[in-house]
């Protein structure tokens, strides 16, 4: 067995991809146009683990509302400096729901609500603003 990907749908294609590429660091890997089924699947990776995927799936036209279930839980990236990724989501406009107090883990959320946890490759020693920023809605 290999794992291959994990799939998200998302509303808006461009406000997705800045999240995750700009934002996040992903890179497009291949991208999927099916007129007959009306939608677009965009997979994209890390640069350090392109093995494992995420699947945006855009369903053209669709109304639907897709919740903010919390029984998918989350996606996790390990990242170089949780507080440089953390600035750089927040200065795109990104809350930061559960900060970096201890130098280790944050949360934040795509545009579709979807949870990602950053992990700190090792550990940073907590660092203000973030050791006494507040937890932000939910993750």
């Amino acid at each position: 067995m290999k794992y291959l990907h994990t799939m998200v749908r998302v509303r808006d294609i461009d406000a997705s991809l800045r999240f995750y590429c700009d934002g996040l660091g992903l890179r497009e890997v291949r991208r999927m146009e099916n007129a007959q089924g009306k939608f677009t699947l965009v997979f994209l990776a890390a640069p350090d683990s392109p093995e494992a995927e995420v699947e945006l799936t855009y369903n053209w036209g669709s109304t639907e509302g897709y919740g903010s279930a919390r029984n998918f839980g989350h996606l996790a990236f390990r990242v170089e400096d949780i507080y440089a990724t953390c600035q750089h989501l927040m200065d795109m406009g990104y809350t930061i729901h559960r900060p970096p107090r201890d130098g280790h883990m944050a949360f934040v959320r795509s545009p579709d609500l979807i949870s990602i946890e950053l992990l700190q490759e090792g550990h940073l020693p907590p660092r203000e603003p973030w050791a006494s920023m507040p937890n932000t809605g939910s993750w």
